[in-house]
């Protein structure tokens, strides 16, 4: 899943949020230079990703995009995924994504000393941009998809992914509910194992 659902599955923690936000930027033995919460929303995000990765609605739902885009297949169901939660009225009824969105910026503003480079250069396009927010709306998704291109080495475009998420989207919609209660079940689980872990 992408950056509004491992925020989403922080649970309000904020150096879980923090880490869970961080991890792909964050390589190797370097995930113990951080605070243990931020280390355990790290390793979250890795649990989060490989569930994400081996559930079954997921693998089919990945075959849509497979014969054009391959290995990035996981990376563009990633950004769909997000997609649904954000319009998702069980998670985020009336207004309160827009909430969620203001206040998981504010939160990681306060970690702003742990970010690692390249996230430290990203966060102000993702605040400034309300990308947590836009994931809802579908010109949100085409722009996402139009920033994997600019950071994969072997993305040309992204159109045909965006036209592939449309003509399926009911598929993918069915693949979102089949999927997402379990992940969240399965973060509320990871963190009932650990420490509380706030500033």
């Amino acid at each position: 899943m992408n950056y509004l659902a491992h925020a989403y599955l922080s649970f309000n923690q904020n150096e879980i949020l923090a880490g869970n936000m961080i991890s792909d930027f964050v390589k190797g033995k370097k995930r113990y230079d951080f605070p243990a919460g931020i280390q355990a929303g790290i390793t979250l995000h890795r649990e989060i990703d490989r569930f994400t990765d081996d559930h079954p609605a997921n693998k089919n739902a990945k075959e849509i995009f497979r014969p054009t885009y391959r290995l990035y297949s996981a990376a563009i169901l990633d950004v769909v995924l997000d997609h649904f939660l954000a319009t998702d009225e069980n998670e985020f009824p009336g207004n309160a994504l827009e909430i969620f969105a203001d206040e998981t910026y504010q939160k990681l503003d306060y970690s702003k000393d742990y970010f690692p480079e390249k996230f430290n250069l990203m966060f102000p396009n993702m605040k400034t941009q309300n990308w947590l927010y836009n994931y809802r709306l579908k010109w949100g998704i085409e722009k996402s998809l139009g920033g994997l291109v600019r950071r994969s080495k072997y993305m040309e475009e992204s159109e045909t992914a965006f036209r592939l998420f449309n003509e399926n989207y009911s598929e993918l919609s069915v693949c979102y509910q089949a999927f997402f209660p379990e992940v969240k079940d399965m973060a509320k689980n990871f963190l009932g194992n650990e420490p509380a872990a706030n500033f």
